[in-house]
């Protein structure tokens, strides 16, 4: 693996432990601390992921336009001046509008990221982006665990542990990714009128797997949301809850050695993958339908993190493999927008189904949702072969 794949892999580490401090407990926050519904919590946790969909556009773009180091510290810089004021005025309504500036300062940083690791790594494949996903999943064993601890002395503590891992970040990626800046850009003048043509067959297939990962992330942000509500009203305490978390970011670096042999098996098959990990998500979903106690709550999110390591590397790998020369920032910045757009609706969906319908119905309609993204992972490849078949 290169260097710079690896300098990439610990800014990422260290960009997710940061935020994870704050991701999982925002609703409880905001619930239990600031007085607010689950429908309103939703609807600011829908601002946050709306203004990162912005981000992970605008991300994709500097990206191709300017390189990914530049773009990536535009990203780190915003959020560094947003959270410092988190820091500060943490009350109602500040909390609204100083998170929805860090999630599209965020959104920024992320296709960047996915797309310089392509880059960086050409020839690694989905091994790449797995290694990039690890250490997210790192990321989120460290910082839940700490923020359980943290917070339970005063939530105050979380927006300054937030705050100085981002200057921690901000070293790294100034003193180590300025090398990759210049490698990543692509061109960015009008292509020609073939190239044109391919990116439309390519570009459709993109939104076509991009609505599978909406429909995904609609059901899996209801982990952070209303199930972390969900649990505080069994009385799982806060550090139980964040336990979950750490346990989801170990298994999925302890677990490679348990799927590797099923990967390498379906390494041309990313259909197959796809399909097996969501198969995977909506058992997980059934079990914690049924939940009530901390150990079930367990099982199921077990089950959900070996979904999830079927489903989450597969995307920008095939992204990367879709975008055409000079377009990997925008294809890595669509499908994290896809995401961002089900972190945007997921809670709000959530929040207003628990609240009007009760949580046993809301698992029905996700199982359902997870259902619907088996199609488009299914044949999102269909316009690449009508093109090919109308060439021959």
């Amino acid at each position: 693996m290169p260097k710079s794949v690896w300098l990439l892999i610990i800014g990422m580490l260290v960009n997710v432990t940061g935020s994870s401090f704050l991701w999982p407990l925002n609703t409880i926050y905001m619930h239990d601390h600031l007085g607010q519904s689950l429908s309103v919590a939703g609807l600011v946790l829908m601002a946050n992921a709306a203004a990162g969909v912005v981000g992970n556009l605008l991300g994709g773009y500097l990206f191709d336009r300017y390189g990914g180091y530049k773009a990536i510290m535009f990203g780190i810089i915003v959020t560094i001046l947003g959270l410092i004021c988190l820091t500060i005025w943490h009350g109602w309504p500040h909390y609204v509008w100083f998170l929805t500036l860090i999630g599209f300062s965020g959104g920024v940083v992320f296709p960047s990221m996915f797309a310089m690791v392509g880059t960086a790594w050409p020839e690694g494949g989905r091994r790449g982006f797995n290694a990039i996903y690890l250490a997210q999943n790192l990321g989120v064993a460290i910082g839940p665990a700490l923020a359980g601890v943290v917070a339970s002395y005063s939530f105050d503590y979380l927006f300054s542990a937030n705050l100085l891992m981002y200057v921690v970040f901000f070293f790294i990626a100034f003193f180590g990714f300025r090398s990759m800046g210049e490698q990543s850009m692509g061109p960015t003048s009008v292509v020609s009128e073939s190239k044109r043509v391919k990116d439309k067959s390519s570009f459709i297939a993109l939104l076509i797997i991009s609505s599978g990962f909406l429909f995904s992330w609609i059901a899996y942000s209801q982990w952070t949301t209303t199930i972390s509500s969900y649990t505080q009203d069994l009385g799982i305490s806060l550090k139980q809850y964040s336990l979950l978390w750490t346990v989801n970011g170990l298994l999925i670096v302890i677990g490679q050695p348990l799927i590797n042999p099923i990967v390498k098996k379906l390494e041309h098959l990313m259909k197959a993958q796809l399909v097996l990990g969501i198969s995977i998500y909506i058992v997980s979903f059934i079990v914690v339908s049924f939940a009530e106690s901390f150990q079930m709550f367990m099982v199921a999110i077990i089950i959900l993190t070996f979904g999830e390591m079927f489903v989450w590397p597969a995307i920008p790998t095939i992204a990367s493999t879709l975008a055409p020369k000079g377009r990997d920032g925008f294809y890595q910045g669509v499908v994290n927008s896809a995401a961002m757009i089900g972190r945007m609706v997921g809670p709000f969906i959530g929040g207003v189904l628990a609240d009007q319908l009760g949580m046993h119905i809301m698992f029905i309609v996700l199982t359902i949702f997870l259902a619907i993204a088996i199609v488009p992972y299914v044949v999102y490849d269909r316009p690449l072969k009508e093109k090919k078949t109308e060439s021959l």
